[in-house]
């Protein structure tokens, strides 16, 4: 089969197919979801071989996966880590929390610049392209610009892993690219359509591309609870929602972490990677933090739920958090 047309098969070989769906090659293993509670959450990924004696490139490097994903790999270095992000203050502030380790690579470039891209991926083994402007609103608001970086950066990262044969390449989606109805999830929609098809266009199998696509990652950077934290602490009196029946995946920074180093090991190219997530309803995080809510309107672009693939959203989704869960869950956000 080519692997190209491998999202048009169910992953059998997965082990754990009761926490797994569709597409999903990788199992749920060290992620302690629905369906395998028995399975304990494993140390991120420096127990993995993967990595060792590899280079790996990181677009996006300073971003909130970015930066998570260094500090994992900090513990047990690959051979060299190359961070590539636009913006050097983000970069400075990273090699200082490391140390600035000799393992580490520096580059300061935009996916947008395919020459640039060529040059960084000079002797890389791995590929995870995580860079993408990723905020409703700006996407909304700079549609040519959301393409730009989202879509074209990603053909040009594909072209960059083609060009220097990049062994394994990763691409983090979300699921605000199925069945979208606004321009950041039609732009990272197209940039997996890309990123999958490259299998077929670098017509070499020592070139693999497959994607993890998941839901929303507690704590990252412009996402709810950091806005609402800093809403409390500057004295908020209540917390704006934009409507209450409003339902999303929640998946910790460290088990996304885990579940990109899981399909990276699992890979064989051409696969959706997605991962069995819980849902939590937008009014228990409100009780979470234990706040009044004021209902703002949804806006432009926004969905009630969110769908990780057609039939499994976040509303239909049996697995729900409860409040306790939630509190503990953002409890544990630095």
């Amino acid at each position: 089969m080519d692997r190209g047309d491998n999202m048009n098969k169910v992953g059998d070989s997965c082990p754990y197919t009761s926490s797994c769906i569709r597409f999903c090659m990788t199992g749920c293993d060290g992620i302690n979801h629905h369906g395998c509670p028995d399975k304990p959450v494993k140390d991120p990924p420096e127990h993995k071989n993967i990595f060792k004696d590899k280079t790996i490139l990181v677009t996006g490097g300073t971003g909130s996966f970015g930066t998570a994903f260094s500090h994992c790999l900090a513990k047990t270095p690959p051979k060299k880590l190359i961070i590539f992000s636009r913006d050097w203050l983000k970069q400075k502030n990273l090699r200082d929390e490391l140390g600035d380790p000799d393992y580490c690579r520096w580059f300061i470039g935009d996916v947008r610049d395919r020459d640039r891209l060529i040059r960084a991926f000079k002797g890389v083994n791995i590929v995870v392209h995580a860079a993408a402007i990723k905020d409703l609103e700006s996407c909304e608001y700079n549609p040519s610009e959301a393409l730009q970086t989202n879509t074209q950066g990603t053909q040009n990262v594909v072209d960059a892993c083609i060009e220097r044969k990049v062994g394994k390449c990763i691409l983090i989606s979300t699921d605000k690219a199925v069945n979208p109805c606004n321009t950041y999830g039609t732009s990272k929609a197209m940039a997996e359509k890309l990123w999958i098809n490259a299998n077929k266009y670098s017509a070499d199998d020592a070139i693999r591309f497959s994607v993890c696509r998941y839901g929303n990652v507690v704590g990252s950077a412009g996402s709810v609870v950091p806005c609402w934290r800093k809403m409390i602490e500057q004295g908020a009196e209540y917390l704006p929602i934009t409507d209450e029946r409003m339902t999303r995946f929640w998946f910790p920074m460290s088990e996304a972490v885990q579940f990109v180093a899981d399909s990276l090991e699992r890979m064989q190219g051409g696969e959706l990677f997605i991962p069995r997530l819980p849902s939590i309803r937008i009014i228990d995080l409100c009780a979470a933090f234990g706040m009044p809510y004021k209902v703002v309107g949804i806006r432009p672009g926004e969905k009630i739920d969110e769908e990780l693939e057609p039939g499994y959203s976040s509303g239909t989704n049996p697995w729900f958090l409860t409040v306790e869960q939630i509190r503990e869950t953002i409890g544990a956000i630095r």
